[in-house]
């Protein structure tokens, strides 16, 4: 991939840090903050995805009316000298000339050394929706034809596949339709064939929506959005054959998608709202929007906030560690337009979070700050 350049994109950093509201502490390690587009031929935008090709860097989100809408299709922009292209439609619904279904929650995936994947779920609502995938060989600028998956195989719900030792695509997925459930699919030459998971033991928890870890020993780890109040996490020791029982994590979930990936030092990186929701309740406010930090997937420690205006929501984050090292977080900013963040994964400052309160800027001056990676226990 060709060297970010820093002091360009389409809105001017400064501009964007202007009149946010954002406090000074917990930004350091961002080198640039911008919209991928600032004018759509739509009003509505969500579920940002991001992959890395060796032309450059490819998002895809859906846009259209309104989130199920029949006109909402996927939409892709690919960044080129410094810049975001112009986004065009590369997939929607149509199914005839009379008939066009809403699309949902695309997903790119790179193959490495080949072709450039993006899964989009089609259909009138999560529950009822199927697995949709097309194709590009030329790093995202043209598409060939998209098709559905093998009846019952959704692809990747909402975040990245992660590519196993064993060959094998794993895809991280969920189904709505009688209850949330979790699931993992897997196909061992890029979807020309698959097979899946039975879903995963919820012990009266709900959780879709997965992202996968990678932890020594081939351990895989699952954080999953929920509805009960936290982040929930399932453990694989067999390549993702089978998954332990979901168990809450120490982080809160709002009932709103997050992101993880494993960074190449071997740390885990989150993206989701640091936001617990009232007693009793499920859904928490869409902001604000964090990073947080973890050697093991157990103890996570506060690096970054993204967004934290009351105004709207900042959500649905997808985040990638490209080949310079850098993390590329893409995400919805208040339904508007796609926001992407770079971050110097060297750069972050740590703070250890207690109980799930984010440390707030009165606590954050006087605790210190943790330095060193060993220091993160």
């Amino acid at each position: 991939m060709r060297r970010f350049l820093f002091f360009q994109g389409i809105v001017p950093v400064f501009f964007l840090f202007a009149g946010c509201g954002m406090p000074h502490d917990f930004r350091s390690g961002i080198l640039v903050d911008e919209f991928i587009y600032t004018e759509a031929p739509y009003p509505s935008c969500h579920a940002a995805t991001i992959a890395e090709t060796p032309d450059g860097l490819v998002a895809a989100w859906f846009g259209g009316t309104h989130e199920r809408h029949p006109d909402v299709g996927i939409w892709v922009s690919l960044h080129r000298n410094g810049g975001w292209s112009i986004s065009k439609e590369v997939a929607n619904g149509y199914v005839n000339d009379t008939l066009r279904y809403p699309t949902w929650n695309p997903v790119l995936y790179q193959v490495p050394g080949g072709k450039l994947m993006l899964f989009f779920k089609m259909g009138p609502s999560p529950s009822t929706w199927w697995g949709m995938v097309t194709e590009s060989e030329d790093h995202g600028i043209s598409w060939a034809p998209s098709h559905p998956l093998p009846q019952g195989f959704i692809g990747p719900v909402k975040n990245k596949p992660v590519l196993l030792p064993s060959g094998e695509l794993l895809c991280p997925s969920s189904t709505e339709g009688n209850g949330w459930k979790l699931h993992f699919e897997m196909t061992a030459d890029f979807g020309k064939t698959w097979s899946k998971t039975d879903p995963v033991e919820g012990g009266g928890k709900d959780a879709i929506q997965p992202s996968v870890l990678f932890h020594p020993g081939g351990k895989l780890q699952a954080l999953c959005r929920s509805r009960n109040r936290a982040i929930l996490e399932t453990w694989s020791t067999d390549g993702g054959k089978t998954w332990s029982p979901l168990v809450e994590t120490s982080l809160p979930n709002n009932n709103s998608g997050t992101d993880a990936v494993t960074l190449a030092d071997g740390r885990h990186l989150l993206v989701y709202n640091h936001v617990l929701p009232p007693e009793g309740e499920a859904k928490g406010p869409r902001t604000p929007l964090n990073v947080s930090l973890s050697k093991d997937g157990k103890t996570w420690f506060a690096a970054l906030v993204l967004e934290d205006s009351p105004i709207s929501q900042y959500s649905y984050p997808s985040v990638i560690q490209s080949s310079d090292g850098l993390v590329h977080v893409v995400y919805t900013w208040r339904r508007e337009r796609i926001k992407h963040v770079v971050i110097d994964p060297r750069k972050l400052k740590l703070k250890k979070i207690k109980g799930m309160e984010w440390p707030d800027k009165e606590l954050n001056e006087r605790m210190p700050e943790i330095k060193e990676f060993d220091e993160m226990k």
